[in-house]
Parts: C-alpha cells; structure tokens; sequence
C-alpha cells in the first residue's frame, strides 16, 4: 500500500477520500479562477515518490534501474569519499590498507598528496562522470532533434517508403537515436559512454603527467607531447596525420574538457547558460576584432589570443577558467555542506523541523501557511536548493494551506517565496555564500553576521503578508489532528538541533575555517545518529558501559604510550602522556568513540527498535529492497540501517552536487575570459559611463541584470557572473565590498521566483495543481522585500552590521568597511542612528509593504491607503534611494546640494514613520468602525466564508 507522511507522524490511507481532499465546499466549490474543480484535481499531500519524480521531471534527470543504477550510487560515494579524505586531511592523506604480502605483491597504506590543480580536476571529472550517467543528452523533444526528425518523412514523401535512400535515411536516423537520445530518461547513451571515458582520460592525465602541465605554465601548451608519443600503439594509425602531429596531447584534452564542460552544463543548467559561456570563449578569440575606436563598445576591445592561450588559462589554470576560484571553492566548502546537508536530510531532520514549524505555528490564524515559511527556513540549514526546498517541503505544507481556505496559486506562492530564501539563511545558507567568503577574503562567520539581519527581515515580510492575506480571508489554523504538541515533539527529537548548534559553535566561536568546521560537524552528527540509534531502555545499561571501557582503555593507551588504543595494537606506541593531556587527547576524539560505541552496541542486539530515531523513510525503503535482493531480512536489522544511512547520505549528497560543481566549472570560464583578456579595468569603465556617475542607476542596472540573467539559472552562476563584471563598479560608487556583494546574491535569489521562468514557483504549482505563471506573479509580489532590503543595506550598510574604518581615507576603496564588534553596539552614538533605528524602519516598511501589497491591515486598505503606505514603505526601508534619485535629476539641472546624510535619512525614516502610524491608526479607526455587521478583520470573506459555512452546517 502506498502511504504519505503527516506532519502529525502517522500515515495517509490512499482509499481513504481524506487524502485527496478536494477541499472546503466539497468537490464542486470554486476554486481561485472560479471554474469548478475537478476531482482529479484534489489537493492531498503529494507522496515522497510523487514529489521526487516532480524534483526529477523539473530538473530532467533520469529514472535509472538495475547495473546504471548501481555505477551511480558507486560513482557518487566514490565522490563523497574522496571529499570526506579532503576535509579531513586537506590535499594530503593516507587510504588505509592493510599491509600484506602475498605471492610476490605488496599491499601497503597508500599516501596520497595532490597538487591544487589535481584535486580540483578530479572534482570536476567526478561531477561530469555523473552529469552524464544522470542527465540525458536530448530527450528528442529539443530544436535539433525536431528539425532532424522530419528529414526522414521528407525523404520518404519524396521518394516513397521503399527507396534505397528512404531506407539509408531510417536506418541512420535509428543509429541516431540509438547513440544520442533517451526519451523515456531511463538509459545510458553509447554517447554518454564516450563523454564519461573522456572525462576519465582527463582526470587521468592531471594524475600522471603533472610534471609535464607544470612545464607548459612556462613553455606554453604546444610544448606538451603528441598524441602518437603519449600512446605508442596509435602511431601507425595516426602518425601522419598533421591535425594529430601538430597539437599536443594536452592541447586536445583540454579542448575536450571545456568542451565537455558545455556539453555538462547544457544539460544540468540549460542551453542559455551554455550558450552565455561559449560567447565568452568565443569573444576571447575574436574580440580583438572590435575597434577600441568605437564609441562605449570600443572599451570592450582586447588583444588577439590563439586558441593555445585560451584553452591554457581556462582548463590548466587555478586561478581562473574551469578548475579557478569557484570550483576549489566547491571543493573546500561548498561540498562538505552538502553533504552535511544529505546526512541531516537523511537522518529525519527535515520531517522533523516540518513538524516543529506546525508545532509552533499550525494553530495561529493562517497557521499552515506560517508554518510553511518556518518550515522552509528550517529546511534552508539543509538544503540551498530552492526547488528542493519547495518540493520537500511544500508536499506537506502546500495541501494544509488549501484546506484552511487559501487559494492553489496563494499557497504555492508561500512556499516557493519562502524556500527561495533558503539560499540567504544563515548558518549554512547556499553555494554562492561560501563563494563570497573566497572572493572577499572574509571569515564565513562574518558572513554569517552580516546576512543574519536581511535574511529575518525576508522571512519576517512574507510572515507578514500571509498574515494579512488571513486577516482578509478570515483564515484560521489547522485543526489539532494535523499538529503535534510542541514540548513533546521537542523532547523526542532534540537532537537534531545539536548539530546547527556546533556548527555554529565551531564558525563563531572557535572561529575553525569553514571546511573543518563542515567536517567536525559532519562527523559529530554519524556519531549522534548511532548513539541515538542504539539508545533505549533495553541498551542504556550496555551502551553507555561500551562507551565506558572505549574510553578508559583509549585513556590507558594515551598514558602508557602516548597513543590511541589502535596505536598500541599496532606497534606504534612511545612514552606515555601525563594524565591532562591524555584526557585531552581523547577528549578530541570523542564523537569516533560514541560512533564506535553505538555501532557495537547495535551489532550486539541488531534487532532493537529505534524508538527515538526516525530516519528518512528512503533508508528504509532501501535497506528492505536490498534485503529482497539478497533474499534476506535486513529492513529490521539496525546495524545495517545505521550503514545504509551513512552510504544514502553519501549518495544523495553527490547528486545534489552535481549540478552545483557544473554551475561553478562553466561560470569560471567568464571570470577566466575576463582575466586573461585584461576587460576587466575596461568592462567597469563602460559600466561607470553608462550609469552616468549615478548610484541609483547603476543599481537598478545591478537588479535587473541579476534577475533576468538569474532566470533559470542556479544562483551561484548569476553570482559569479555578476561579481565578475559589476562588483568593481558598485565598489567604486562607494558601496561596501561585502554589501555589494550580498546586494548582488539577493537579486540572484529573487530570480528564481521571478516570472516568466520563476523555477521554484513553477515547482511549488506542480504540488498545488495552479497556475504556473500567476503562481510565480504572486511569489515575486510576496517577496518584494527581498528587492527593497538590498537597497536598505546599500544606502545604510548599519543594517548589516559594516561599519566604515576610522582610518578608511587612507586604506584601499575595498578595505574601507568592517563587521562591528560589540564595542560599536555598546557605542550609543553610532549604534541607535546607523543600527537600530534604520533597522525598526526596515522592519516597519515590510509591515507597510505588506498593506500595500495585500490590500488589507486591520480592514482592508483604500486605494490612497496603499499609496501612502507603499511611500512610507520606501521612506522607512530605502530613503537614501529616493533621495539619491533626487539629488540625480537635480544634478542635470546643474543644482548641487550638499546636505548631511545622516540627518536626511532619519528625518525620511520619520516622515515614513508619521505617515504609516497615521495611516494605520486611520485603519484601525475604520475597522472598528464597521461594527459587528460588516466585515472585519477576524471574519471570514469569500471563499473562506463558504467553506466557514459550509463547516458549520
């Protein structure tokens, strides 16, 4: 029987008509168009599998079975294995083997030590390994294929059926088919075959003939050796021909790489993308041809580059091009926190903080659609993607909110504007955070300071106006069957907030770099799990006495020899430590020895029930179809589940990186094109021409670049992009480097949810059964705080937390903005004008936002109510943008006005501040005016009031 989850933790019964409930009124009410609904057209909870075949269908993967299947998950932990050897020892380490001598061979532990360069080429080769087992070439339904697949009845209509040329043409258009597509999304193409063979070769030459790439940084690539000499066999065949004699082996492969690099990113990112990059590759050979005469595109010309030098700099190079900035960001941060992501998604935890955001709010007017903004901002600590976070979490939540009375498209809307946030959130937050903190050169706990306000004030607005939205919907809560009690749900799965809590601990407070406190973390969390696992009434006793003598004979170990206990066994011991510091060193070992604790204890009664621990239902789901496989039962042995866990997560987390490790691998190559053709000085010239000296301007610019560009596309690729060309500029107006920055990342952010692609609203109205487009409309409304907050922080950069150096006049324009400590807040003068107060005002002007976007306060709002408070919006939120604006057009007029900034922005915030109070009391007066016969702000209208009758009779 097929069985959904409940936020209430039991199951939905598929026959019973509950669980596709068609809504209030019955199955013949209206929905938000007013057309009748169908009964196909409920709206239960979608279960686990119809959400991830949504997430599937959306990002075009395949659905792979059997030996496919198999080489992908040991392809992808393959992958995470060699991440974890990286975080924990950095570029060198030792895969522990045993050492044994048989018959002649010597098998040792094995010392790895890579070069930068070498570990980010293995990274990228591992994601493009995967891309092609995952994501089909063509599906036949693209413009070449369409246009090829009508030559064939074309010949057949000229010719006839029967022709020798009819029949040539079909059997070539078989063969076709055969090599290239895969329809169905659930086959490996002989051409994926090649493409993964090739990309093997590639990583295989960065390990052998390192010596030989480290020579052509300085006699260029031609000097690498041919074909024929690097595989001896191939002379004969190929050793007269000149294209092979005159390129070098390196040459060929790194043509092939980039190459393949496009050909990974059309298919995990889209044709546009790849398109966008390959324009760059193509105006790095070809733009010397623009003349520098030119007015404004003249600044765009560069010198001529040979192929040789660009495919040098943008496939053997780290600090630009395809293995630069962005991809070893990849490998030092951004793929540890997916993967801690993947162990904590797969540990329960999502379900859980789903659960809890109910808990905390399903009862409050408008409950579900609450509990749906917390739920995502819970999911956010797991998971950047804001389609997985809309998907994950909207199955659940997207229902409740169109049984309590909001309408498909209002309540895919929430969860799609409220995932988006996702990637903004801290602590973990997105890939485009962890490349911020190598392109500033900023500690990621800053960053973690710095983003903390704006991300609340996001989450707060959208709070706000599904409030409203239920004021004038008369929405209340969810009844107490779809909750659960918030101290009881707390005490049973408390744990899952141990993890946040040391990540946290481990950024902030120990201030440990980002990819170590990932891991520390990461390791942490497997030994939580186990220790959880084994935890129960039965094992208590046992569990904590193994834990006991691990420890004590580790301490012995220390004491005696100075070792761990493994140490001893092998021979490795010395002189003894004293007595602190042996408790000292294990003391750092502690989470190996509470993992190692709880796996024994498990294999001593493999059959306990986990009461405590509910892992995602997809590892018991495999753990039992691997157990039918193998003919035996092992979906109820806990050993075996705790295993599945840890290989699942690993699974899981390189699938979810791997369309992030090709964003970050093909957005490289334009920051690599505008390195190595020197545009850089001359892109941001053109860019300060044409903006005319005016901040506004070249922000608005900044914003709808971002959002257009960000249209399905990841918000780490509009990032690298836009930071590549625009955050030069920004700086130069005087904007703070890590404002610039966060101002960027947040209109790549909007994007998502921003019509006419709006990816993640598109995923949110394929669970609610809406409208796609007036889905993305309604999300884009919901989140225009998150376009209004960049420019609150640009104009006030108090709002997140920068504060201009004392000494700035004399320091570099990008080093002239700091993170304030707790002196500057202890510092009145400088903390109530600059942070606190244009803080409330931001906060104010969402409240404000949220009247004029929704049209309802405490009654609903007249058409000059929403003009003023859409005015006093601005004044609370930005009024250095409408006053910059102003001083602008006073200056074509030649007017010069010198004025203390400062000053003007607090008697703006003011004046916004007297118009919303005055205007929110005018409301208030007229709600209550209305008297118990009209409608007010706790009763229901519309549709709610249908289904509030409807109930009630």
């Amino acid at each position: 029987m097929t069985t959904t989850h409940r936020t209430d933790g039991g199951t939905d019964d598929p026959n019973d008509d509950g669980s596709r409930d068609p809504g209030p009124g019955g199955p013949d009410a209206p929905d938000a168009s007013g057309a009748g609904a169908s009964p196909g057209d409920g709206d239960g909870e979608l279960s686990r599998e119809e959400a991830d075949e949504l997430i599937e269908e959306i990002e075009r993967r395949r659905s792979l079975q059997g030996t496919a299947a198999v080489a992908v998950a040991a392809v992808g932990i393959l992958f995470s294995i060699f991440q974890l050897f990286l975080a924990a020892r950095s570029f060198t380490f030792t895969v522990w083997l045993p050492t044994v001598e048989f018959a002649g061979i010597s098998l040792a532990p094995w010392q790895v030590s890579l070069q930068l360069l070498q570990a980010n080429a293995i990274h990228v080769a591992f994601a493009l390994v995967l891309t092609f087992l995952l994501f089909p070439g063509s599906m036949g339904d693209g413009i070449v294929s369409r246009n090829l697949g009508r030559i064939v009845p074309a010949i057949s209509r000229q010719f006839g059926g029967n022709n020798p040329l009819t029949r040539l043409a079909t059997s070539v258009r078989s063969a076709f088919r055969w090599a290239f597509l895969d329809p169905d999304r659930e086959r490996v193409t002989p051409f994926d075959l090649l493409c993964i063979a090739a990309a093997i070769l590639s990583a295989l030459y960065f390990l052998t003939e390192f010596s030989e790439i480290q020579n052509m940084r300085v006699f260029g690539i031609d000097s690498g050796r041919p074909v024929t000499e690097v595989f001896a066999f191939l002379r004969p065949l190929l050793g007269g021909v000149p294209f092979v004699s005159e390129y070098s082996y390196a040459m060929i492969l790194g043509v092939t790489g980039v190459l393949l690099v496009l050909e990974a990113t059309r298919r995990t990112l889209g044709l546009p993308l790849m398109i966008i990059v390959a324009t760059f590759i193509v105006y790095a050979r070809w733009g010397y041809l623009i003349s520098s005469g030119t007015p404004f595109l003249g600044l765009l010309a560069i010198p001529e580059l040979t192929w040789p030098d660009i495919v040098q700099n943008l496939w053997y190079n780290t600090e630009n091009g395809v293995f630069g900035i962005p991809v070893t960001v990849s490998v030092s941060f951004i793929y540890i926190f997916i993967l801690f992501g993947s162990f904590l998604e797969m540990s329960g935890a999502g379900q859980w903080f789903i659960d809890l955001a109910y808990a905390l709010t399903g009862g409050r007017k408008g409950g579900p659609a609450k509990a749906s903004i917390l739920a995502s901002g819970f999911m956010g600590t797991i998971s950047g993607s804001s389609i997985a976070n809309t998907v994950t979490t909207g199955a659940f939540t997207i229902p409740l909110m169109k049984r309590s009375g909001y309408s498909p498209e209002f309540s895919g809307a929430v969860e799609s504007s409220a995932s988006s946030g996702g990637q903004i959130l801290p602590p973990v937050m997105g890939a485009a955070a962890f490349l911020m903190v190598q392109y500033t050169a900023t500690p990621f706990a800053d960053i973690i300071i710095l983003s903390t306000i704006p991300a609340i004030v996001f989450f707060f607005g959208v709070w706000v106006m599904v409030h409203l939205k239920a004021v004038e919907e008369g929405i209340g809560g969810v009844s107490d069957e779809d909750t659960v009690s918030f101290w009881s749900h707390l005490q049973r799965g408390w744990f899952y907030l141990v993890p946040i809590g040391l990540l946290l601990y481990y950024l902030i407070i120990e201030r440990l770099s980002v990819s170590r406190s990932a891991w520390f973390t990461l390791v942490a969390l497997v030994a939580l799990i186990a220790f959880i696992a084994a935890y129960s009434e039965e094992t208590r006793v046992r569990l904590f006495g193994i834990l006991a003598a691990i420890v004590g004979l580790n301490l012995a170990s220390h004491v005696l020899a100075g070792v761990p206990l493994t140490g001893l066994v092998t021979g490795s011991g010395g002189a003894g430590l004293p007595i602190a510091d042996a408790v000292s060193a294990v003391s750092a070992g502690i989470e190996w020895y509470v993992m190692l604790a709880g796996a024994l204890t498990l294999l001593s009664k493999p059959d306990l029930d986990a009461t405590l621990l509910e892992l995602n239902p997809t590892i018991q789901d495999t753990a039992t179809d691997l157990g039918e496989r193998t003919d035996r039962d092992l979906g109820d042995s806990q050993p075996f589940k705790l295993g599945t866990f840890v290989v699942k997560s690993m699974d899981e987390g390189a699938r979810t990186a791997v369309p992030v490790v090709i964003a970050v691998a093909a957005a490289g190559i334009i920051p690599g094109v505008i390195s190595v053709s020197g545009l850089g000085p001359n892109l941001t010239s053109l860019l300060l021409a044409l903006s005319g000296g005016s901040k506004v301007i070249m922000l608005l610019v900044t914003a709808v670049a971002s959002i257009i560009l960000g249209m399905g596309m990841p918000t780490t690729v509009t990032y690298i992009i836009l930071i590549s060309m625009l955050a030069t500029p920004l700086v130069q107006f005087g904007i703070p480097l890590l404002a610039a920055h966060l101002y960027i990342l947040y209109f790549g952010v909007i994007a998502d949810i921003t019509p006419p692609v709006a990816v993640a609203a598109y995923a949110a109205s394929g669970v609610a059964k809406s409208d796609p487009f007036q889905t993305g409309v309604k999300a884009f409304s919901l989140s225009l705080n998150k376009a209004i907050v960049p420019f609150a922080f640009v104009f006030v950069p108090g709002i997140v937390l920068l504060r201009r150096k004392e000494n700035a006049a004399e320091l570099a324009i990008r080093e002239q903005y700091r993170v304030v400590n707790f002196a500057d807040l202890a510092d009145l003068s400088y903390s109530v004008p600059e942070i606190l107060i244009p803080v409330v005002g931001v906060f104010l002007g969402v409240i404000a936002l949220g009247a004029t976007v929704i049209g309802t306060l405490y009654t609903r709002v007249d058409r000059l109510g929403r003009t003023v408070f859409a005015f006093s919006s601005l004044l609370l939120m930005a009024p250095g943008m409408l006053s910059e604006s102003v001083f602008d057009v006073l200056g074509l007029f030649g007017v010069s006005v010198s004025v203390n900034a400062l000053l003007l922005d607090l008697a703006l915030r003011g004046v916004g501040f007297v118009l919303f109070a005055l205007f929110a009391l005018r409301n208030r007066r007229t709600s209550e005016g209305e008297g118990d016969g009209a409608v007010g702000a706790g009763e229901p209208t519309g549709s709610a009031a249908v289904a509030a009758d409807s109930e009630s009779t």
